[in-house]
């Protein structure tokens, strides 16, 4: 399994995740450096474009790491790491109204959000349990087991593809709150728009490694027919 010749084709999937998290760091090192003329922090406009959005209810908190930005929709907490939660940068602020996107998306009940949130416990199970089914299958000659590995994996697929238009809805959403509330001038909107592009690439790149895995497991586990016929 280990070897098999089916690996070539993550090989696309792998180049391209490469490709954007040097993009991503790239891109949010070097905005990072510019300062808005706002002079507001991360948090500061994160809690501001929640109150432009009449969101009164969701905390604003910093969290250890680097990058380790995200919205808690069961506790109602959106988390900003150091760099975007202190800084008055252009990447930060870029960051900080992508995650505030999320939280209007819950507020107003963007529908793939909601099925995101959904199928989370899903996904998680089913990636967990994925690999061990189909490891188990093909070691004891169980060509079902196999294959419900691969479809316990599929679950995970469909995260990831739900997962793309809520990520590039939640960029579109912050633009336009950074624009509508005079956060960001017109000049400075290119640049953090290119953060969050290359932010949404790493997206991108792990869907197409999550469908391209799929894949590979059906031909392991003979869903398009025995590997041997």
């Amino acid at each position: 399994m280990w070897y098999d010749p089916t690996m070539i084709l993550l090989l696309p999937a792998i180049l391209l995740a490469m490709y954007a998290q040097f993009k991503v760091q790239s891109t949010f090192a070097r905005y990072s450096r510019i300062p808005a003329r706002s002079g507001l922090t991360g948090a500061e406009v994160a809690r501001e474009i929640l109150r432009d959005n009449r969101i009164y209810d969701v905390r604003v908190e910093l969290t250890p790491g680097i990058l380790t930005d995200h919205y808690d929709p069961h506790n109602k907490v959106l988390r900003l790491s150091p760099q975007v939660y202190n800084s008055s940068s252009l990447a930060a602020l870029g960051v900080a109204a992508h995650e505030a996107g999320h939280v209007i998306q819950h507020q107003y009940g963007y529908v793939p959000f909601n099925i995101r949130t959904l199928i989370v416990p899903v996904a998680a199970i089913g990636s967990q349990l994925a690999f061990p089914l189909l490891f188990l299958g093909l070691v004891f000659g169980f060509r079902e087991l196999a294959q419900i590995g691969v479809i316990a994996f599929s679950a995970a697929v469909l995260f990831q593809l739900v997962t793309l238009p809520v990520e590039y809805n939640a960029s579109s959403r912050a633009i336009e709150a950074l624009e509508v509330g005079g956060y960001l001038t017109r000049e400075e909107t290119p640049h953090t728009r290119k953060v969050l592009s290359a932010a949404a690439l790493t997206y991108v790149a792990a869907t197409l490694t999550a469908v391209l895995q799929l894949l590979r497991l059906m031909l392991i586990s003979g869903f398009f027919g025995r590997r041997d016929e």
